[in-house]
């Protein structure tokens, strides 16, 4: 019998639905007679890229995180106005999407932040299975002294959170919870080989390979991309800064949002990560034992929980980011690249929830 199961995956940048993909591919691979019905607006190329388990993908508003200006810089009030219009949810929308979760046969609803999961499970007798490393209302509570429009938003959301069957944390855990399993760092794992990646990319062999990133959001590479041109012996690579497929410009490689390499495995050909200190990045970095050196993010609250994790956990650096613009950080770059590679050895956290979802779930719901 099929283990169907609903995913509702908040759309705030590309990394959580790369977490919820790890998640589905390390159940696919120990029950290939697994079936996913995956609610989000994280774009369909991210799941069809990253997992072989089926899906059926539905294009749907789960929540909104944050509204930012850039991929640094937050948008309180433009936050505040998209909230006001998706919260509290229509309770004709969770009628319909606890039907169609019914319909679909689905034994439990997986939900990566996203507390719609949650309101759906609960409307279609379902058990819910909340993953996060932060929820969206510990995210919010620092900001409400600066707007206090966010307060009924955060404690409906705090509200939701409660109502989750089962809840699991993610390593590295923003608000430790007690009585609440956690689990390693979850990421996708690699497919090819670093040899097999570098020459796709045609990285000349002396080349030390370093990999810069947003996160999956929009960012202005011009600037940095004629800076990167003065680093003698190194090619960098940046995902998401092409719209006209692989680009390269003397040593830089731009790559279009949906790429041919898949991205565990430019982490796997690299020497260095750098850029935006999120989560999947950070995962995907730690399980591939690169150093990382990570642009600053001032008032946003899960930064220091990552920073240190990088800190005591792995190889890294922080980058102010008014030298991230300007290129200053280039004269650490040699710094970065001398910081050692670390051989892990230790569980991914997509194999552990994968453990629990099929212990749990493979018998028929009753």
């Amino acid at each position: 019998m099929t283990l169907s199961l609903a995913y509702f995956v908040t759309p705030h940048g590309f990394g959580h639905g790369a977490r919820a993909a790890a998640i589905m591919e390390a159940v696919y691979q120990q029950n290939p007679n697994c079936h996913f019905e995956v609610f989000t607006q994280v774009p369909e190329w991210v799941f069809a890229d990253s997992t072989h388990a089926p899906f059926r993908y539905h294009s749907l508003l789960t929540d909104l995180g944050l509204a930012q200006k850039t991929p640094l810089v937050v948008d309180l009030p433009e936050t505040v106005r998209r909230l006001a219009t998706l919260m509290p949810f229509n309770p004709q929308m969770i009628k319909r999407l606890a039907a169609q979760v019914t319909q679909a046969g689905c034994r439990a609803v997986l939900c990566d932040v996203a507390a719609l999961g949650l309101t759906v499970a609960h409307a279609a007798g379902l058990p819910s299975v909340l993953i996060e490393n932060f929820t969206w209302d510990w995210i919010y509570e620092p900001y409400v002294a600066e707007e206090p429009k966010l307060q009924p938003h955060m404690d409906y959301l705090r509200q939701l959170y409660a109502t989750a069957t089962y809840r699991f944390q993610v390593a590295p855990v923003c608000h430790v919870l007690p009585h609440t399993p956690q689990i390693a760092p979850l990421s996708r794992s690699p497919r090819q080989s670093a040899g097999e990646v570098r020459a796709r990319l045609e990285i000349p062999p002396h080349h030390k390979l370093v990999l810069l990133t947003m996160g999956g959001m929009n960012a202005d590479w011009r600037t940095v991309v004629a800076q990167l041109h003065q680093a003698e012996g190194v090619s960098f690579v940046i995902p998401g800064a092409s719209k006209n497929g692989l680009e390269r410009e003397g040593n830089v490689l731009l790559l279009p949002p949906r790429s041919n390499i898949f991205h565990p495995d430019l982490l796997g050909a690299g020497d260095a990560v750098v850029g935006k200190l999120g989560y999947s990045t950070l995962a995907e970095t730690y399980h591939a034992g690169l150093p990382f050196a990570y642009v600053e993010r001032p008032g946003f609250r899960e930064y220091p929980v990552l920073a240190e994790f990088v800190q005591k956990e792995m190889h890294g650096l922080e980058i102010k980011a008014a030298d991230f613009e300007s290129g200053a950080w280039l004269a650490q770059l040699p710094t970065i690249l001398a910081l050692p590679h670390v051989t892990r050895s230790g569980p991914n956290g997509a194999n552990q929830m994968a453990d629990f979802i099929i212990q749990q779930f493979s018998a028929p719901h009753c």
